[in-house]
């Protein structure tokens, strides 16, 4: 059974007086059944892990540099993320790719890198607005799987989160059927390309103006393991919800 994971990324928001936010999380979830994720910013990282110590609460950072060290000057490696506290990276967000100009190549080769580094992968991909009326989605998605993700996956490490660009943060929602449709996609090619055993394993995860109030709906259909949530992370009572939402799934 693969184990439900609510990620909460809260981007380039936040302080120390954040960090309250997962104290109350890491209270509030006291043996919760779903894995529970916060992606602060990286001045964050390490104060975020240590306020989560002994929790429910896991930390993940939100990119990473594809090499170990170097001169990179800004950049960070995976290995020092790790070394702060995080357990996870966020790939590929869509917000990174336009703002970035990243490739499915470059996701890539951070997905070598953090894998090697000993962390957990969620690589993003979806479609702009343009694309899904054009009925192009899957094929963006099929492009962005072959392209961004490694072959050197065993499953547990690998976390896909489909995030239509025209939803996040848009209070725009797809249907149920346009969610059944591109999750059931991916876990088929995930299937064909790296076979049942591990594609089975790897958690796909629904992002994009997810809350509290739709938050059950999308928890039901199937090949929906959980959400990867923006705005609505940032505060443990907007988070709270979806989590025990994803709980009860």
């Amino acid at each position: 059974m693969r184990r439900k994971l609510a990620a909460g990324n809260w981007k380039m928001n936040g302080t120390s007086a954040n960090l309250a936010q997962i104290e109350a999380l890491k209270d509030a979830h006291v043996g919760a059944l779903s894995e529970i994720l916060i992606a602060p910013p990286t001045s964050l990282l390490h104060r975020a892990s240590v306020v989560a110590e002994n929790g429910p609460v896991a930390l993940a950072a939100q990119d990473c540099h594809k090499g170990e060290s170097g001169a990179h000057t800004g950049d960070v490696s995976a290995d020092m993320l790790k070394d702060a506290g995080a357990t996870y990276v966020i790939l590929g967000h869509s917000e990174r790719r336009a703002d970035h100009d990243e490739h499915d190549e470059d996701v890539r080769a951070k997905a070598r890198g953090a894998l090697k580094a000993g962390l957990r992968v969620i690589i993003c991909m979806g479609e702009e607005l343009e694309e899904r009326e054009a009925d192009n989605t899957l094929d963006i998605i099929a492009g962005q799987l072959a392209g961004s993700i490694p072959d050197d996956i065993d499953g547990e490490n690998l976390v896909v989160a489909y995030e239509p660009i025209w939803a996040i943060g848009t209070g725009k929602v797809p249907s149920v059927a346009q969610i059944t449709e591109v999750h059931d996609f991916i876990r088929a090619r995930l299937e064909h390309r790296f076979g049942l055993k591990i594609a089975r394993a790897v958690r796909l995860l629904y992002g994009g103006s997810v809350k509290a109030s739709n938050a059950t709906e999308i928890f039901a259909i199937e090949n929906v393991d959980g959400a990867l949530v923006g705005g609505a992370s940032l505060k443990a009572e907007d988070f709270s919800p979806i989590i025990t939402a994803l709980d009860k799934s």
